[in-house]
């Protein structure tokens, strides 16, 4: 192998501190990348791959543009993979053998800052862990965009890790290296964020302001992160902002499971935004106020007094069309305060974006004036709000209107805002003036009417003249350059006042260049009140957008009941109305309190017992965001969790069948409700067989009544279940009404007191176009069944044959004598408590019982 080059050792030591990362390489005007990292961005990026140097020790390489690179390190950042962007950082002209080069900052998926490679409606998050070796796990997740920061304690379960780690906008993970829990691995393998580790937790001196708190776990976990960023961003994090603790009592608590199946911020199938809660809601006109709108729906409020607050400003905001529509009106000149503030801190925020954050500011006294007109809570949003008239002003004084992106081009600075500036800018300009003279000039004393003078960064200022009128070329002309069809002159006088259009146009570049960056550091001062403005403007716009879609959409202001109930006349599920023609949907009444805390809801399939289950919980979910909701009248408890177990699907990665997940997530449920809470149990048991089902199902109903008390929403197909009204004083039947007409089901939506008379399977089946043979033995084997005797609502052990007579003599000749084995089980099963057992001990009993008796044949 030949000896390697200096340059190429270079690559190696620093490549050396980076193994996990694209190392981006500058070499002039390309960022170039070698030997595996070559290979594989090759790949990713669809790029043309070479090879530096030549024979067997040549290097793969391949490179992108500095100019735009963005674009590339966004779609690498897309993938899940970090970037090492790695600079000169010496001038090559006056650099002694190899240019300087070091890494200026690590690019991971949660620490993006570039605007394309981030959504605006969207925050972008990275999440650090600590305290994983005992019961006190912290999380603490911030969003660098903008600065936000929260954390707290999440529990030690696999499901507050989940909770807490598949919240929508994590991109990254900062795990201590350390062996992870076995039980955590089989999910983690699948996880949309990229996993990272750091090991220093103890949280820097500059940055203990951040948290007043005392918890050691929620200390480690932010001084682990604060280490992560330093590490990797290599600058200061002054928009971090103080860290919110999240306290779990103020906040109704859903797992992620829950937040999917009532598609609060995206849809079920397509994962996408359009068809959620949150979509339906977004009328908002700032970025902020979208994000913000999203947290509100992540983290409902459990807390009456500041639920009220915001539906208090709804409220007037319904009420008072005019101030809405200014509000309306200023919001939209608002720009991104939040992330621009964000790109200042950071040093990467450029003329056009300070002008935005001027316009914005101009905007802020018009919003501050109308609030008031929203009353005493209107007055309370205003109250210490500085619209940092002094930043404005300074930004109206320095920068143009339309100012270009790059900043080292020129043409940011207003004309009279700096003195010696705009004596370059003069000098600059009266050289041009002369040099348009001067080509008149010429012209008239040559005689040569196409002679020009130009200029390019290589030769400077020049006089041209073609070909065909060289002749004429006066004898003071030096000549600089041929060209096929011209040549290229200079002269004494044009060569004088090129230096000094050139040293006035460099002078004039570097000192507006330095008067930029002292503009933007006196807009670095204001970071933490440019924050506090945008979150008020973020509020304010989430609120009158709540207002706005309650207005468009006849929702209404729902009330909260210290006594527990439940009462919504005619409501409606948000969403899906709105994919019906007005007033298409039916709508329903509900009424539970503390004498009707259970409904056992049955009915055909296709009915909407699904639909109407969901539509309560959505609606409490808005009630609870200090949204107004969909009904005539309502009136809710303040719950503190909700449970959803509808649907169902095998967990592929972990091996569990789909009745595995529904009894592990139904277990989570009944260990986590409260008396406070709402359950929405559907179908619980059809994942086995029809006994194994309808008695797990019983005891689980059985169960929540007897043991937690939670407002649930049950529904079944086991109709012998609707025996149970008469057993559970606060167990109501209600069914999904369907009528049959001329051999079709006709559905009704309507929900109804009282229990379903039939389920109408068969009906469904017809209207899915299942072969015509399959429908009529079904009708067939229907009316044997049905004609079976029954007790108590449940079929004698007789059953009726599925099989032929022949099958029938096969399976009573292969019949056995009972076993010890066999009486054993019989023992144990007699003996159980069935009151007194949960699910997932019914289900571990009845693994265990086909073990004893598998282990016999």
């Amino acid at each position: 192998m030949s000896k390697i080059t200096p340059m190429m050792q270079q690559y190696h030591d620093i490549k050396n501190q980076y193994p996990d990362a694209f190392l981006f390489f500058r070499l002039g005007d390309f960022y170039e990348l070698f030997f595996d990292d070559a290979e594989l961005a090759a790949r990713e990026l669809e790029i043309t791959l070479t090879r530096r140097g030549k024979g067997d020790d040549a290097a793969p390489m391949c490179g992108v543009p500095y100019h735009s690179a963005e674009n590339y390190i966004a779609r690498l950042i897309d993938k899940g993979y970090k970037i090492a962007i790695c600079e000169q950082v010496e001038d090559p002209q006056t650099a002694k053998g190899v240019v300087k080069r070091e890494v200026i900052r690590v690019v991971t998926p949660g620490t993006i800052m570039e605007e394309r490679a981030v959504t605006a409606d969207a925050n972008h998050y990275i999440a650090a862990l600590s305290g994983m070796d005992h019961d006190r796990l912290a999380y603490v997740r911030t969003d660098l965009t903008t600065g936000e920061t929260d954390g707290g304690i999440i529990g030690s379960e696999v499901t507050d890790i989940e909770k807490a780690l598949l919240a929508d906008g994590l991109r990254e993970v900062i795990f201590p290296r350390e062996e992870l829990p076995s039980d955590w691995e089989k999910w983690l393998k699948t996880a949309a964020f990229t996993i990272s580790y750091e090991e220093n937790e103890d949280m820097p001196d500059a940055y203990l302001h951040l948290y007043d708190g005392s918890d050691p776990s929620v200390r480690a976990a932010f001084g682990r992160m604060l280490h992560y960023l330093a590490r990797t961003q290599k600058r200061s994090l002054a928009h971090l902002q103080p860290l919110a603790t999240i306290e779990p009592r103020e906040f109704l608590q859903m797992d992620v499971h829950t937040r999917r199946n009532l598609e609060l911020t995206a849809s079920l199938r397509e994962r996408k935004k359009k068809g959620s809660l949150y979509h339906l809601l977004d009328d908002t006109k700032t970025a902020m106020g979208s994000r913000m709108l999203h947290r509100f729906l992540e983290r409902p409020l459990a807390n009456k007094r500041e639920v009220e607050r915001r539906q208090t400003l709804v409220h007037q905001l319904v009420d008072d069309m005019l101030t809405r529509a200014q509000l309306q009106d200023q919001l939209k000149n608002v720009y991104d305060l939040e992330r621009l503030a964000g790109r200042v801190a950071y040093g990467n925020v450029n003329a056009r974006e300070l002008v935005q954050l001027r316009t914005s500011l101009q905007q802020v006294p018009e919003i501050v004036d109308t609030l008031p007109a929203l009353g005493d809570e209107g007055v309370r949003l205003t109250e210490d709000v500085d619209v940092c008239e002094a930043l404005r002003e300074r930004l109206e004084a320095a920068l143009v209107d339309d100012p270009p992106i790059a900043i080292r081009e020129g043409g940011m600075i207003r004309r009279g805002f700096h003195e010696e500036l705009d004596e370059y800018r003069e000098a600059s300009e009266n050289g041009k003036t002369w040099l348009s003279n001067l080509e008149h000039q010429e012209r008239e004393a040559t005689g040569i009417k196409n002679l020009k003078v130009g200029y390019n960064r290589v030769f400077g200022y020049y006089i041209e003249i073609s070909k065909a009128q060289l002749p004429h070329a006066p004898d003071h002309f030096e000549r600089k350059q041929t060209l096929t069809n011209a040549e290229r002159f200079i002269t004494p006088d044009l060569k004088e006042m090129e230096n000094r259009i050139l040293e006035a146009e460099e002078k004039m570049e570097q000192l507006e260049f330095d008067l930029f960056k002292s503009v933007r550091e006196e807009t670095n001062a204001y970071i933490p009140r440019l924050q506090q403005l945008a979150q008020m403007i973020a509020y304010v716009d989430c609120l009158q957008s709540f207002a706005q879609v309650s207005e468009e959409r006849r929702f209404t202001r729902p009330r909260f009941s210290e006594q527990r109930t439940m009462s919504l006349v005619n409501s409606r599920h948000p969403v899906v109305e709105t994919t019906l023609e007005r007033g298409a949907y039916v709508a329903n009444d509900v009424h539970m309190d503390d004498k009707r805390e259970q409904l056992l809801i049955t009915g055909p399939n296709m009915a909407g017992k699904s639909t109407y289950m969901r539509q309560i919980a959505i609606i409490s979910v808005m009630a609870q965001i200090g949204c107004f909701v969909p009904a005539d009248e309502a009136t809710l408890p303040l719950f503190d969790k909700i449970f959803t177990r509808i649907g169902a699907a095998d967990d592929l990665v972990s091996g569990q069948s789909t009745f595995m997940v529904e009894m592990l997530e139904t277990e989570h449920a009944l260990k986590e409700a409260t008396a406070n809470s709402l359950l929405l149990l559907d179908e619980i048991g059809r994942g086995t067989s029809t006994y194994d089902g309808m008695a797990l199902a019983r005891s689980i109903v059985e169960y929540i009544h007897g043991h937690i008390g939670a407002k649930t929403l049950f529904s079944t197909h086991y109709h012998e279940l609707t025996v149970l009204e008469e057993e559970l004083e606060t167990l109501w039947n209600v069914h999904v009404r369907a009528e049959e007409e001329a051999g079709e089901v006709i559905f009704l939506h309507k929900v109804e007191e009282g229990r379903a008379d039939k389920s109408y399977g068969i009906h469904v089946a017809q209207l899915a176009h299942l072969p015509d043979t399959v429908i009529e033995r079904a009708r067939a084997l229907l009316d044997e069944y049905e004609n079976v005797p029954q007790e108590n609502g449940i079929a004698h052990d007789e059953q009726l044959p599925l099989f032929t007579y022949e099958e029938e003599k096969k399976t009573t000749r292969s019949v056995k004598k009972e076993t010890p084995e066999d009486a054993e089980v019989a023992k144990q099963i007699r003996d159980m408590d069935i009151l007194n057992i949960t699910p997932l001990e019914a289900m571990q009993a009845i693994g265990n019982w086909q073990k004893q008796l598998r282990s016999k044949t």
